[in-house]
């Protein structure tokens, strides 16, 4: 049997295979770290009267609640094992019932702290992910982070994961430092006036020694004042992730894999406990031998056990203290982690919102850094024209799509805009719609609100048919247009789509969009979101490809009878009759630009 278990053991010690630290962490418990979280303060607690402020308070009056609530259920425990040991009714009665009655305001002060925390938790996160969408969505700048600036590569995961991990991280750090060291000054204080020093002297030494040791070892398994609760969490984890993926395990017959798994786990949890035991009986028995102890002179073996049990519970509540304290050093660098974030965060957001944006270029283009660079075009903002001087098509990457681009389209002149995929026609669009900067010439173009993107992917936002058709607005922007759900309709009736507001029981009825329509009714809801915006100049970017071509034409008709100037990215010839020029790039940085002339086949299919 001991042959076999040893064997057992050598199978489950290479069970978890140990991550190595290879990168070093880009973020430390320094200088700058508490620079940065003095920026993000203000923004978490804005005033220094306020709920957040209250809250704090309320943190700090229960964390000595709590600790007070320790030390009488330590005391009240230790006396009615007393009482019972000395078999004295009475006063085993009367203990017992304190304990219960202490019982309710022990609950109800543990309920509070609790509370308070996670509302000041929700405070926090509320707070910062407001300031951070404000940003975020200021003008472009969610687009332009995403792909002219490529600083943060992880957006949502900023906005989402790592504002509640940062905030979460920031509040434990509150309890978990004030907390211990309340803890640690009432325990030394009670310990040191019934046992003398040596015995909190002798864990506080060991703790001390141990954190130190550790902090220097950095081993992968992590620090053994910390390795209590990570192995906790380890082993957790390694229970959630069968239960998570049981499917494939089961398909791989991978049961006894992860046998070994879950008891290497919990073999590295019972070693430490155990390790932790040992140090801890130790310090407090020390006392008990020295029969010149003046808590233990003349005293009897009742009154021994008594102080033995009462000093043992305040020992280990030192010794979670002075853990927790530990653990806090290892909280700070998470929040290090995540403060880093959060200020790099806004940091960009500042840049972009001020027109600044960071890019690595892919490609080698000294030559044409001389020539161009971005933002150094001109951009002068007229109604009823659109029109570029010389402006060259240049990608955030730095490539040169067109070197010089010069055309000119006054209101009621519809384009027809065609070239291989690559070739500029995405880019000349985002400069219209001021996504990109200009490299250079001077555009001249209406304000972006008179301009309308439709993409061949409609987007479809969340909400009801209404707002499907008058997205970016609201219930309350249509009525400040002065347009009803009478216009609504009409719309959908050009568009043929009142079958649409029949079958989902009228334009109040909310519904997953994206799955609900086809892909010819989104792009026909997409054109009636045109008709009801009724903008200057559209950009029709393949939009009708899943339209049957009498729809499609009625549609461009009805453009041009509302004053809506098109730039339509197409070949159908189909549409041809519906425009007057043509603006064809070849791919090779070369463009032609002329009056379409029907009787000749220059492009199309």
């Amino acid at each position: 049997m001991v042959r076999g278990k040893s064997i057992y053991e050598n199978k489950i010690q290479y069970a978890i295979a140990e991550k190595k630290d290879k990168k070093v962490p880009k973020a430390h418990v320094n200088a700058a770290f508490f620079k940065q979280l003095r920026k993000l303060l203000p923004i978490i607690i804005p005033r220094f009267w306020s709920v957040e402020s209250g809250l704090l308070v309320l943190v700090a009056l229960s964390l000595v609640g709590r600790s007070a609530c320790d030390i009488f259920m330590i005391q009240t425990a230790t006396e009615i094992e007393g009482f019972i040991i000395h078999k004295n009714r009475g006063l085993f009665k009367r203990g017992l019932a304190s304990y219960m009655f202490s019982l309710p305001l022990i609950s109800v002060i543990t309920n509070i702290l609790k509370w308070s925390l996670g509302e000041l938790k929700l405070r926090f996160r509320t707070n910062l992910t407001h300031h951070l969408y404000n940003q975020y969505l200021t003008g472009y700048t969610y687009y332009k982070m995403s792909n002219l600036d490529n600083r943060i590569a992880n957006a949502d995961q900023l906005l989402t994961t790592d504002i509640d991990k940062f905030c979460e991280s920031a509040t434990d750090l509150y309890t978990n430092v004030s907390k211990p060291l309340l803890d640690i000054f009432i325990y030394v204080y009670r310990l040191t006036m019934n046992l003398g020093g040596s015995t909190p002297g002798f864990l506080m030494i060991y703790m001390i020694f141990a954190g130190i040791f550790l902090t220097h070892m950095r081993r992968p398994t992590g620090r053994l004042t910390v390795e209590e609760q990570k192995l906790e969490g380890e082993f957790r984890y390694v229970n959630s992730r069968l239960i998570t993926n049981s499917e494939e395990i089961a398909f791989y017959q991978g049961n006894f894999r992860e046998k070994l798994t879950l008891l290497a786990s919990y073999s590295k949890l019972r070693s430490h406990l155990h390790f932790a035991s040992v140090v801890g009986f130790y310090a407090v028995s020390v006392p008990f031998f020295n029969e010149n102890h003046p808590m233990l002179s003349g005293g009897n073996s009742g009154k021994r056990l008594q102080i033995y049990y009462t000093s043992g519970r305040m020992l280990i509540k030192l010794a979670e203290a002075v853990g927790r304290l530990v653990l806090a050093g290892r909280e700070m660098t998470r929040l290090a982690g995540f403060t880093s974030r959060m200020t790099e965060l806004i940091k960009v957001l500042d840049d972009l919102n001020r027109g600044t944006y960071e890019r690595t270029m892919l490609n080698n283009i000294k030559n044409s850094q001389k020539e161009f660079s971005p933002g150094q075009g001109e951009m002068i903002f007229q109604d009823n024209i659109i029109r570029f001087e010389k402006v060259p098509l240049v990608t955030p990457n730095g490539d040169v799509l067109v070197k010089e681009l010069t055309f000119e389209v006054r209101s009621g002149m519809n384009v027809l805009v065609c070239g291989p995929n690559g070739c500029g026609k995405s880019s000349l669009f985002r400069i219209l719609g001021e996504l990109w900067p200009t490299w250079g010439g001077k555009v001249t173009k209406p304000h972006r609100s008179k301009l309308f993107y439709i993409p061949q992917r409609p987007y479809m936002t969340l909400g009801t048919l209404r707002d499907q058709i008058i997205y970016p607005h609201t219930r309350e922007d249509m009525r400040l247009h002065k347009k009803t759900d009478e216009d609504l309709m009409q719309f959908l009736d050009l568009v043929q789509l009142t079958y649409v507001e029949q079958r989902e029981n009228g334009l109040d009825a909310v519904e997953d969009w994206i799955d609900v329509l086809s892909g010819g009714e989104k792009q026909r809801i997409a054109m009636a979101r045109l008709f009801y915006h009724n903008p200057q100049f559209a950009i029709l970017d393949e939009c009708t490809s899943a339209v049957s071509v009498d729809v499609e034409g009625k549609m461009y008709s009805y453009c041009r009878e509302a004053g809506i100037t098109l730039f339509t990215v197409s070949h159908r010839k189909s549409l041809w009759i519906h425009h007057d020029y043509y603006l064809q790039f070849d791919g090779r940085g070369n463009y032609d630009y002329a009056p379409i002339d029907q009787s000749k086949e220059h492009f199309g299919s």
